[in-house]
Formats: structure tokens, sequence, C-alpha cells
């Protein structure tokens, strides 16, 4: 209770020796009714408190590690920190929370996660160790990331620095470079998902939505169903297509770049549905208009990546990593600039088709016009002097 912030030490002290004051007197009555009726927590603060004790005291028997501490609870696991004893390393073990046990879809995913994040071994991913079952919890082992996410720095600090978010989207890309090589799509790259270890090292985390590009069977199942978080999500995921590939993260990474540089998300709205249609229809403000002292090389970029359009963003992460490297150095991005000349030619060929289709309304006819007469004339001259030239020589 005093670690949740919800009493003090002396609170608690002065609640335990009442409780033993009764029990002199044969008055059998528990801490936790003492610290209720004192007025020190509710009713509900202790239910939550014993719902805590209860999951730790149930991560306790996950043999071979030591449960230190609580790191973080969501709508789909719990994380602890742990000391794994057979190495004597901190660790970070995710949970799954017992009432989804009973799901195998949940407990499917839960596994899938685990089998993606030991495929992938790179600097700049969060990597896995183990994944397993103990007693009635499913359990997956992962590096321990010492540090805060994006997300914590965007919250605390407002918009980043431009060059310090060039290095962290770089690393990202990388990241992500690695996951597309192996065949994989994070599919939920955003803030609360980079992780800034110590030495300037950022790690992408959590591939709980990670899905091979090549699982057809999967792609089926989950057709018009929008997997990812609303501010970052990519067009083609909030429609659910079958065939999505390795630019959804291009484009939820494009959104996070957008965020990380003007201190504001791409598009907002009163509830995700009104976001995700803005993702699918609203013109996207271009982030060096939120943030005017931006180069126009990083706004360039976040417009390539975030092209409603996935055949207008980058061909592939090696195509964005070079464009990112060079606007870090100084130089223009290419690629994107490849990109939006692409995009022009193949606005002016639509217009050309367009201009082949419509009818000159109020030209007059040819006959009646004087270029037609001159053009006749000449012609007519021109065969009188052939037919004169003939009859000059048969004699």
């Amino acid at each position: 209770m005093v670690d949740m912030g919800l009493a003090t030490p002396e609170e608690v002290n002065d609640c335990v020796q009442l409780r033993s004051h009764l029990a002199e007197e044969k008055n059998q009555r528990s801490l936790a009714d003492l610290l209720v009726s004192s007025g020190i927590v509710t009713e509900r603060q202790m239910r939550r408190v014993r719902r805590e004790v209860e999951a730790s005291r149930s991560e306790q028997q996950i043999p071979g590690y030591q449960i230190l501490k609580k790191l973080g609870a969501g709508a789909m696991a719990t994380v602890f920190q742990a000391k794994q004893m057979s190495l004597d390393r901190i660790v970070a073990i995710k949970v799954l929370p017992k009432r989804f046990t009973s799901d195998p879809q949940f407990v499917e995913r839960f596994y899938a996660e685990g089998r993606a994040a030991a495929k992938l071994n790179h600097p700049n991913i969060v990597q896995a160790y183990d994944v397993g079952k103990a007693g009635d919890y499913h359990y997956f082992v992962m590096e321990y990331v010492e540090g805060d996410t994006v997300h914590d720095y965007l919250v605390k600090n407002g918009k980043y620095e431009e060059g310090e978010a060039l290095r962290i989207i770089i690393q990202i890309a990388e990241a992500l470079k690695h996951a597309h090589e192996k065949g994989f799509m994070h599919r939920d790259v955003k803030p609360k998902n980079i992780m800034l270890a110590p030495g300037g090292v950022a790690k992408l985390a959590d591939m709980g939505l990670a899905r091979s590009i090549s699982d057809r069977e999967l792609a089926e199942q989950e057709q018009g169903k929008a997997y990812g978080t609303p501010y970052y999500i990519s067009p083609e995921q909030i429609r659910g297509e079958v065939s999505i590939d390795f630019r959804c993260d291009i484009y939820a990474l494009g959104a996070t770049f957008y965020h990380m540089v003007t201190g504001r998300v791409p598009f907002d709205g009163a509830n995700p549905s009104a976001v995700m249609h803005k993702h699918l229809k609203q013109t996207l403000t271009p982030p060096d208009h939120v943030n005017p002292q931006l180069t126009t090389g990083v706004g360039e970029i976040i417009e390539v990546m975030m092209a409603k359009d996935r055949k207008n963003r980058y061909a592939s992460t090696g195509d964005l990593l070079e464009d990112l490297k060079a606007v870090a150095s100084g130089e223009p991005p290419m690629q994107a600039r490849k990109r939006f000349e692409m995009s022009s030619l193949a606005g002016l060929e639509e217009s050309g088709r367009a201009v082949e289709t419509v009818e000159v309304v109020g030209a007059a006819p040819l006959t009646e016009q004087p270029v037609f007469w001159v053009a006749l004339g000449s012609i007519a001259l021109n065969i009188i002097l052939i037919v004169v030239a003939i009859m000059l020589g048969s004699r």
C-alpha cells in the first residue's frame, strides 16, 4: 500500500499497533478492515490492493525467477521486473492476465509474440529470452531496459529537437529493417513502444501485434479488423486489408516521427473512430507548418512516410534509412524527392488523359478558319508548279 502511494508508513504502522491492541482484547480485526474503517483507504482501493497482492504472489511461482516489483500493466498483460536466478541478471517478465488464460486466441497471440521476438536479434530490438507456463499463468521473459519511453519524454518535455529525433528514428528504422528482412511486420510502432536505454540506445519493444508477412491464414482471419493504435495506424490497417506489408510500419514510424518533432499527433479526434477516419480522408498538415524550425528534408521524409496510398511511400526500409542518414548529415533526401517526382508525373499523366477526352466548345468549323484556306492555296500552287515542270520537260 505504501509502494502504491495509498498510505504512509506511519498510517500503516498506527493500524498495525491498533490491530495488536485489539487482539489483546480478543477483538480480531484484519489490518485491511482497520485501514478502511480509519478512512486511510476506501473499499475500492483495498480491493485493488488485494488484486495486486494476489497477482504478485502468483508470479512468485515462476520457476527460476524472483519477482522484484511490478513495472506496469495494460489491458493485455502485466509486466514485472525480476531476477533470473541461474544467470544472476535482471529481466522483465510479461504475464498474461488470468482472465485471458481460458481464451485460446489470447493465449496463442501471447505465444506468437514470444516466437516472433525470438526470431529477431538486433541491438535496437528488445531481446526475447523465454516463454512458457507456470501453474495457471503464461509468461514471456525478455530483456529488461532501464529507462523511459519516447512517450514518457513527450509527456514530460514536449517535442524533440530535430537532431535527437532523427537519431532515435534512425535506430528504430534499423530495427524495422531487420524485422522486415526476417519477414515480420511490427504493426504497432508508436512512442510507447520505443524504449530509451542508457547510452542513447533506442529499442523497439512489444511484438504483441507482430505478424509474418507471408502468414496468409492469419491475415484472412484478421480481415476487416483494425489492429494497431489509432493515432499511428496506417490506412490499410484501418481498412483491415489482407495484403498489408512492411509499409504499414513505415507509416506508423512516420506518424511517430511527426509526433516527436511537432509535439502533437498527426490526427486527433473525439474518439478512436474519428481519428482513424482522418487517417483515411484528411490531408496531413505538413510538419514544418506546425514546427517552422524543421528543415525541409525532415518534412519531406515524413510526408512520404505518411502517404495515404502505400505505393507513394518508401519502396523499402533501406530507402527510408538512406534519406534519414542523408538529412542527418545535412544532405537532401533524394529518395523522398524521387517519390515526389513520380507522384507529379503520375498526376500529369492523369491530367493528359483528361485533356484527351475534353470536347472543345465554341470553336469554329475548320472550313471557316483562315488557316484552312492558306494551307489549301499553298497545296494548289505546288500542284500547278509540278504540272508546268512536267509540260516543259516533255518538249
